[in-house]
């Protein structure tokens, strides 16, 4: 009997990517899902040997699913492919009755170890080049155009560059970073105060800006971290005196320079572009969002916006960081969103 296999991801490059390594012979009896929920009801109506499951998705996550697993005692063999690498990950993920854990993006020979040690070891497809319309209709749009496609691809390099920051984030402090599903988004000026509106407290905010440029691609990191957040952000950096002005800034600018300082990184390996960073600047303390960005619309009339939302489980901290790239970059990102696919 064909091996039954189940990815499920809310990426569409991430299971299209996953499939293409998986053996030749898996691919007669292929299942996906887009969350959690998708796989329980194909799990539901199916035998399925292995399931390939993302940790961070919409309607229902990687968690729940291994949870109800757990409960119903399945004999499926379950592999987390997720960007979110952190060690508290892997761990909850392991005690939930996951056999391993392969961090995003899968190569071909992780996946071939993994089947070896559980004495499934068909061969594998290489990564060859598969051609489709979908890249064609990439390449063909206005520079200007977000396609569905192309956000979705946007959403998941994200996705594991903002798993590498996490975990550095929770490596250096000992602590669960909540990870969101990114948002992607082609928004005018005028709408870059709703797309913001998640960020608008009611506590004042400060926010460090830094420029970033490379191979074709430019644009703005903006890192928002509301005022309430310092007293536990200080508590974890082990600071226990009284919080200036200036200690608030130190503190603003150490959680800036981690979190922007990776997810460029994590970016731009994917991507293969070297980004050089310009000099973080403090936008303002004590000030609404609104003000931040009023100061600087200017710059931004009309940008590919991706917005992040850190957490701290257990803490009282919150910090949103958005990259905004300039309209001339979408031309650059249309080609490497293109070359991903095909590959």
């Amino acid at each position: 009997m064909p091996t039954a296999v189940l990815i499920c991801d809310d990426s569409n490059l991430a299971r299209k990517q996953l499939a293409k390594i998986l053996p030749q012979e898996w691919q007669e009896n292929l299942y996906f899902a887009g969350h959690g929920a998708e796989a329980l009801a194909v799990l539901s109506q199916h035998a399925i040997d292995w399931l390939f499951l993302d940790l961070n998705m919409p309607v229902m996550d990687g968690y729940q699913v291994l949870a109800e697993l757990k409960k119903s005692n399945s004999k499926t063999k379950v592999v987390i492919v997720s960007g979110d690498i952190q060690p508290e990950a892997y761990e909850r993920a392991k005690a939930l009755g996951a056999i391993d854990f392969i961090k995003k993006p899968a190569e071909t020979a992780k996946i071939q170890q993994l089947l070896q040690r559980f004495g499934a070891s068909p061969s594998l497809n290489s990564a060859t080049d598969i051609a489709t319309d979908k890249t064609a209709k990439i390449l063909q749009a206005e520079a200007i155009e977000l396609s569905c496609d192309m956000r979705d691809v946007l959403q998941e390099l994200t996705n594991i560059a903002m798993g590498q920051a996490g975990d550095l984030l929770a490596r250096l402090l000992n602590v669960f970073v909540k990870l969101p599903i990114p948002n992607v988004n082609l928004i005018e000026v005028s709408e870059l105060h709703m797309a913001l509106a998640s960020v608008e407290r009611e506590a004042s905010t400060a926010a460090v800006c830094q420029g970033f440029i490379g191979g074709g691609v430019s644009g703005e990191a903006l890192l928002i971290l509301s005022e309430s957040s310092y007293k536990d952000i200080a508590r974890l950096m082990n600071y226990h005196g009284s919080l200036s002005a200036q200690i608030e800034l130190e503190l603003l600018m150490d959680i800036s320079n981690i979190l922007i300082g990776a997810v460029l990184k994590g970016l731009s390996e994917q991507l293969d572009i070297s980004f050089s960073q310009g000099h973080p600047v403090v936008l303002g303390q004590r000030e609404t969002v609104s003000e931040l960005i009023k100061s600087n619309a200017r710059r931004w009339r009309k940008t590919l916006a991706i917005e992040l939302t850190y957490g701290i489980e257990n803490y009282n901290i919150s910090c949103d960081l958005l990259l905004l790239f300039t309209e001339d970059s979408l031309k650059t990102l249309n080609y490497k969103v293109a070359y991903l696919l095909e590959g």
